[in-house]
């Protein structure tokens, strides 16, 4: 259905401000609640998972390679990890989507052993979270565990209590989102999974959960109006730019706006260096453009010159452009900056979180302009918070 201009204007000050009862009625209370909880919900879970250190250090004893699973969001938080933990650690770090251990066994581990498989699911109810880690449990005994989860009622935090192979840490309750889409529990998944990289400097995990929590909360409070007015702006695509970790976060963010407006914004996800590769063709000129902005001097380099091209060849309606002390002169006259201090300190591998924030805010005030109930937004329940059972063969059978 078509909208007009002024139906499309949302104002963060005003959604914030109107009552409780109202945010419920026009459904968007969860998922704003749960978007600006997440500052102080990362300092929750430092604490838990700096009191769960010695449980940590004596599963990755020994480890040679370690894999991050889940579906959809869970998994995408892995991956915003995946490159962090592989330097840290100094051993092969996959991500692995729990369909496809389903589907492909230990073929899609890596093949080093001893390993860690680590779950990272919201409820640990889906189908196929809970059936991976069945089946990994029987075609690879010595795979060792993690499950890292936001509901302590949910399959896998409570299926496999006693078996010493399996470990799970519980986040805050708080992070089980109630709303559709996961937010608050896709970067405290994503936060809890980071410590296993530095559960050897825990003061240097306990310092970077403060700073992310602070450029949280500016972000949220200096942010939110502006992204409001870029969702008012009637867009119909949506083009997300990272390189590195945070192009996984723009796959994330990329699932937020199609979850949270039907899909009836349309979106991609793509490096820098990648959407010269085809995926250019999809920016048209009623196409917004995320651009996640490095903090390193190289990857700058290569993204100001992908931002530069898009400008001189006048591809898509607008920008926003996340970073740190955005060159002058990058972003045009219909773009926004969204200044980020600090970012430079957090890192490249760490401002994962930042991008989903606003990624977040993004594609919930675009919900809103749609008309959509960004709390349940798929009116005809194409899709659901839990993804509802379904066949799981047996591993090795399927059907003719």
């Amino acid at each position: 259905m078509d909208r007009t201009e002024s139906q499309l204007r949302v104002s963060a000050k005003e959604l914030l401000g109107a009552p409780a009862e109202e945010q419920r009625r026009r459904g968007y209370y969860d998922t704003l609640r749960e978007i600006f909880q997440q500052p102080e919900t990362w300092r929750d879970t430092c604490q838990r998972v700096l009191a769960r250190g010695g449980d940590l250090d004596r599963l990755m004893a020994g480890v040679k390679s370690l894999a991050l699973t889940g579906s959809g969001s869970s998994l995408y938080s892995g991956e915003c990890a995946r490159l962090a933990l592989r330097q840290e650690l100094g051993i092969t770090v996959d991500a692995a989507g729990a369909g496809s251990l389903l589907t492909h066994g230990s073929a899609a581990l890596p093949a080093e052993r001893p390993a860690v498989l680590v779950s990272l699911a919201r409820s640990g109810d889906s189908p196929e979270s809970g059936a991976a880690v069945a089946q990994m449990l029987e075609a690879e005994p010595d795979v060792r565990h993690l499950v890292i989860t936001c509901n302590q009622a949910g399959h896998l935090a409570t299926a496999y209590r006693g078996d010493p192979r399996v470990h799970v840490i519980v986040l805050d309750e708080r992070t089980n989102d109630r709303s559709l889409a996961m937010t608050s529990s896709a970067t405290n998944m994503w936060l809890a999974a980071r410590f296993l990289g530095m559960r050897r400097t825990p003061e240097r995990y306990r310092a970077l959960c403060e700073q992310l929590s602070r450029a949280g909360e500016h972000l949220l409070q200096n942010a939110s109006e502006a992204l409001s007015r870029v969702a008012g702006s009637g867009f119909r695509r949506a083009v997300f730019l990272g390189s590195g970790s945070r192009a996984a976060a723009a796959r994330e963010s990329a699932l937020k706006m199609l979850e949270l407006t039907a899909g009836r914004v349309t979106t991609l996800c793509e490096s820098y260096l990648g959407v010269r590769h085809g995926p250019m063709s999809y920016i048209h000129e009623d196409t917004l453009l995320v651009c996640f902005f490095s903090s390193d001097p190289q990857l700058r380099a290569y993204e100001s010159d992908l931002i530069t091209e898009l400008n001189r060849k006048r591809l898509g309606m607008a920008k926003v452009i996340l970073g740190e002390a955005v060159p002058t002169g990058l972003a045009g006259e219909a773009d926004t900056v969204i200044d980020c201090p600090g970012l430079a300190e957090i890192g490249d591998e760490n401002a994962t979180a930042l991008d989903l924030v606003a990624g977040q805010l993004l594609a919930c005030f675009r919900s809103i302009a749609e008309g959509f109930h960004p709390d349940s937004p798929s009116e005809s329940n194409v899709i659901s918070r839990v993804v509802g059972s379904f066949t799981v063969y047996p591993a090795g059978k399927g059907r003719a």
